[in-house]
């Protein structure tokens, strides 16, 4: 339960519109952090286009960098989108989750640092991401990944972008995702009144993201308003949800996008997908960004780590 006291807390912080500078300059703080582990990473680049895509790779540890593989060895790859409302956040600032997600998983971790809105608006972040998931999977990295053993993964919306990902590869058949771990996803186009989904209106509010947030966020991803009823936009729109990765999805109970991360993975199992939901019991969205230490953080890598060793 949250205290009567962390609710004032949170009602006093949860207000106002996105203004982007403002909301980069405060995400960028994290770049100060003084706890983050400096475990051995290696930057490289990916093309969408003409366009160089930064990629940040973090490894498990420091022996699973500097030793030398076995010949035909391969290794389990973490592909992962940072959230920040496509406005926000960078692969820097991710650099402790990313290092927390590389130790705690065994896998190595690959992070998009795909162009941001408004600057760059609905499809370019997306196609950033995509361009980075084809170079992984048909072996255009020096990275000698296993593509059976790749999960695509993102938070907020970098879920968003994680499950688009995932809909275009198996529209387009470039490639097959085996696995994608949505992490409470933005999956959908309307945080207004009108939304369908009751926790948009029990924790629009007073939950530190707001529906009026992301509503300034979609309008801020959005090229046009047409965007919003295309899938690769908002997934939980696509009419056909077979043949997709075994999904796991995480969400958490004060969050206005709870319910429709749940209900894109119910539309998945529907459609006779392997998906695993999990609610995490009084977390806010935001949380998976929180040190290790924090309990929520600790079951989610848990629930993560069952997921990833199911054959």
């Amino acid at each position: 339960m949250i205290s009567k006291t962390m609710r004032t807390i949170l009602h006093a912080l949860s207000y106002g519109n996105i203004e982007v500078e403002a909301s980069r300059r405060l995400a960028d703080i994290k770049k100060l952090d003084a706890m983050r582990i400096f475990f051995k990473t290696l930057d490289t680049k990916v093309y969408n286009g003409n366009h160089e895509v930064p990629i940040r790779l973090y490894f498990p540890s420091e022996e699973a960098m500097s030793g030398e593989p076995v010949e035909g060895e391969k290794y389990p790859v973490l592909l992962f989108f940072h959230g920040g409302g496509w406005v926000t956040e960078s692969v820097e600032n991710y650099d402790r989750v990313c290092s927390r997600m590389a130790q705690s998983t065994g896998h190595i971790v690959m992070s998009v640092e795909y162009r941001l809105a408004p600057e760059y608006r609905f499809p370019v972040p997306l196609e950033d991401c995509y361009a980075a998931a084809k170079a992984l999977y048909t072996g255009h990295l020096v990275l000698p990944a296993d593509p059976d053993r790749i999960t695509i993964i993102g938070d907020s919306a970098g879920g968003n972008l994680a499950a688009a990902v995932c809909l275009k590869a198996r529209d387009t058949g470039d490639f097959a995702p085996k696995k994608q771990i949505l992490i409470y996803p933005a999956v959908s186009n309307c945080y207004t009144k009108k939304s369908p989904y009751k926790s948009v209106q029990e924790n629009g509010q007073d939950y530190l993201l707001t529906a009026v947030k992301m509503e300034d966020y979609l309008k801020l991803y959005e090229s046009s308003t047409e965007d919003r009823q295309n899938p690769y936009f908002a997934p939980i729109l696509a009419k056909d949800l077979s043949h997709m990765p075994e999904t796991l999805i995480l969400t958490a109970e004060f969050d206005p996008l709870r319910d429709e991360g749940e209900e894109y993975g119910k539309r998945l199992k529907k459609a006779n997908n392997y998906v695993e939901i999990h609610r995490i019991p009084d977390a806010l969205h935001g949380y998976f960004a929180l040190g290790i230490r924090f309990l929520h953080v600790q079951e989610s890598f848990e629930i993560m780590n069952c997921f990833l060793n199911k054959s």
